[in-house]
């Protein structure tokens, strides 16, 4: 396959993206009335939420996951988990280094550990088997196989996403209320009727103003590690599971897990799955509703992104840091994993296979991060700037990359 051939293909799905996210930027100006404006995008992005992105994630697991790919696929989760381990990791080292506002730091560590592993796969791996010259074109069943592996990867980086990042972010929102009510308390007005002008401006009153704001803040932290402290093993195992259980009743992890049990039990799969199924219409009627979740996200991001030019506070090295650990670092790791796991016969014979794994670690960060921040109003912002140039750059980074990947597997 050629390079220009194989741009074609890898640029075709980031292409879609961003225009899809122009029109969405289009959207929320003056021009178009303010259509998308930030309550259409808030009342949207809670649709997207518990509706669409729910019903995406069952669709695909139910219709293309049985018990038996399951078990054969087995290294496909750890992969995954591998590469949020890997890109969390990278990302705690690059919020270390760069020290950007606390309320971004999970912002940053999601984009550099959760990649779009959903429709990216979903048009990328399926297209290279109908490539002339592609070492997998060989296989009749390629294009049918590498639709059944974009479809598990997408599942399960839903899974991952809606639990592990979902965390992240809902973590780094609190962490943003916080802030935002110090800088309340720090703000002190002087409020006394009879202050004259040179009262506002005596900078005594501010420094003790700050300093009782400080003194309060110290004993509000200082309590609560006391109270930590106090609380016996079990409470702390029971706060901790009690966590564990509110982030898994998110709507789009449930989806997740009831798609996972559909796909691995074949009688309730044959009741919804099949031209003989006597309850096909539930789903095609979910297929139809999770066709809606990608267009919906990228139009938020899109309407988002027309403030962040504007008013992102993020640091430039922080987009560079964020696009060398998604496109150098994670896929020169990835080719290691692979490679070392089909030497120690952990993975399927089909090469195919193998590229999805290593394509798993190329991709530019998960379009859900967007729902997520849009969600608990943190970052929406930067994120749209981080978007904005990961997926330029994804093209070229896709193809040299894909280019590379099987040359190593011919």
């Amino acid at each position: 396959m050629g390079f220009w051939t194989l741009f074609q293909v890898a640029s075709m799905p980031v292409l879609e993206v961003l225009l899809i996210g122009v029109l969405g930027a289009f959207m929320a100006t003056d021009y178009c009335s303010l259509l998308l404006n930030a309550d259409a995008r808030r009342y949207l992005n809670k649709i997207v939420f518990v509706v669409f992105a729910p019903s995406l994630v069952f669709a695909s697991l139910a219709k293309t996951v049985t018990l038996e790919d399951i078990i054969s696929w087995w290294f496909m989760p750890v992969n995954i988990g591998l590469i949020f381990l890997i890109g969390g990791i990278l990302g705690w080292i690059v919020v270390k280094i760069l020290k950007p506002e606390p309320h971004l730091e999970g912002l940053i560590i999601a984009a550099c550990s959760a990649g779009n592993l959903g429709n990216l796969m979903l048009i990328v791996v399926p297209a290279i088997c109908d490539e002339d010259g592609s070492p997998f074109a060989d296989n009749k069943f390629c294009s049918s196989a590498g639709l059944s592996y974009a479809s598990f990867s997408m599942a399960l980086g839903g899974f991952f996403i809606w639990s592990y990042t979902y965390y992240l972010i809902k973590t780094s929102g609190i962490r943003y209320r916080a802030l935002q009510a110090a800088e309340s308390i720090l703000k002190l007005p002087n409020t006394d009727p009879d202050a004259t002008g040179e009262a506002h401006l005596l900078k005594t009153d501010d420094l003790e103003k700050a300093k009782v704001a400080d003194e309060y803040t110290g004993n509000q932290v200082l309590s609560s590690e006391r109270a930590e402290e106090k609380r016996t093993f079990w409470e702390k195992l029971k706060g901790v599971i009690h966590q564990l259980l509110e982030e898994l009743m998110a709507p789009p992890t449930i989806a997740a897990i009831v798609g996972f049990i559909f796909g691995a039990t074949p009688w309730l799969k044959n009741l919804i799955i099949g031209d003989d199924a006597p309850l096909r219409v539930i789903q095609d009627s979910i297929t139809l509703l999770g066709a809606g979740t990608l267009p919906s996200s990228i139009l938020i991001i899109g309407g988002n992104l027309t403030k962040g030019l504007r008013s992102a506070r993020l640091k430039p090295l922080v987009i560079i840091a964020v696009v060398f650990v998604r496109y150098m670092i994670l896929p020169a790791i990835g080719i290691g994993v692979v490679i070392a796991a089909g030497k120690f016969g952990l993975l399927p014979s089909d090469p195919l296979f193998r590229y999805a794994l290593m394509v798993q670690f190329t991709l530019p960060p998960a379009m859900s991060i967007g729902t997520m921040a849009q969600l608990f109003d943190v970052g929406q912002e930067e994120c749209s700037i981080i978007y904005l140039w990961t997926y330029l750059i994804a093209a070229l980074a896709l193809t040299v990359w894909s280019t590379i990947y099987m040359w190593i597997l011919s």
